[in-house]
């Protein structure tokens, strides 16, 4: 023990990895064919998260808003990249990484500025042992609403061209005809936010709120540091999913109310 959390070691570390070659073990003996994916993600996980570790403990002591800012852009480019390249159906050009990273920044940077400057209010508001956590969590969530919000866009536009065409010639503007499409693809961005509020607390004890109570913080004031961070998750996922889809509608449509599927990237 040290002070009021458990120190783990590497080798506790190695210990639980065993779980994960479990899995791997699983899926060659069922045929899954997913088992080096799986390693390859564990692995990029164990490197990207020490490196942040090491980049954390720098920045807490700097406490620089250069830093931080620097700090805070690397996770939004990295955090674009990967919604990008989840897409089945990507844009064409600098759309494919644009249209998300600029929606994930406008989002997560709005949804982090109100949540530093209203209800944490650290001193100073750029801490970066504040800031860079916080905007972590509602990067993460932002950008799988994006992605998800993107893809179910450029999915539902191709699946059901027909549709969409047919009352883009009944006289319909390109907002009233791809609006179903539109409210379809901000369902599902929005499910996994909801249905993580939906299950919070009963079903499942957030990640946050488990560290937070095995760190030794008291677990009424651990529920309320999940429940802000859920509004702000929630949040974030929204303006950023709206931002996403609405700006991926505009871009597959033109001012002669057309539908342009020819913006999107070959398969």
């Amino acid at each position: 023990m040290s002070g009021a959390y458990i120190t783990l070691s590497y080798g506790d570390l190695a210990l639980a990895s065993t779980l994960v070659w479990v899995n791997a073990g699983l899926s060659v003996w069922l045929g899954l064919a997913i088992e080096r994916r799986l390693i390859i993600a564990a692995l990029r996980m164990i490197v990207q998260l020490l490196l942040m570790g090491w980049v954390l403990a720098a920045l807490f002591s700097w406490v620089s808003p250069l830093a931080s800012g620097l700090a805070a852009l690397g996770m939004v480019c990295f955090a674009g990249y990967e919604a990008s390249s989840r897409q089945q159906r990507p844009f064409g050009g600098v759309w494919s990484y644009g249209l998300g990273t600029g929606s994930i920044l406008m989002s997560t940077v709005l949804v982090t500025l109100f949540a530093l400057g209203g209800a944490l209010r650290p001193d100073p508001w750029y801490d970066p042992r504040y800031a860079i956590p916080l905007l972590g969590m509602i990067l993460g969530n932002t950008m799988t609403g994006v992605s998800l919000g993107l893809n179910a866009l450029s999915s539902g536009l191709v699946n059901r061209r027909a549709a969409v065409e047919a009352r883009l010639m009944l006289g319909y503007d390109r907002r009233a005809a791809l609006m179903p499409v539109i409210r379809e693809a901000l369902v599902s961005a929005l499910m996994p936010i909801i249905n993580t509020m939906s299950a919070c607390g009963v079903v499942a004890l957030p990640g946050m709120m488990t560290g937070q109570i095995l760190g030794g913080v008291p677990p009424v004031q651990a529920v309320k540091y999940q429940i802000l961070i859920l509004f702000l998750v929630a949040g974030g996922t929204g303006i950023g999913s709206l931002a996403a889809v609405m700006g991926g509608a505009w871009r597959l449509t033109d001012a002669r109310h057309r539908l342009r599927l020819d913006h999107l990237a070959a398969r």
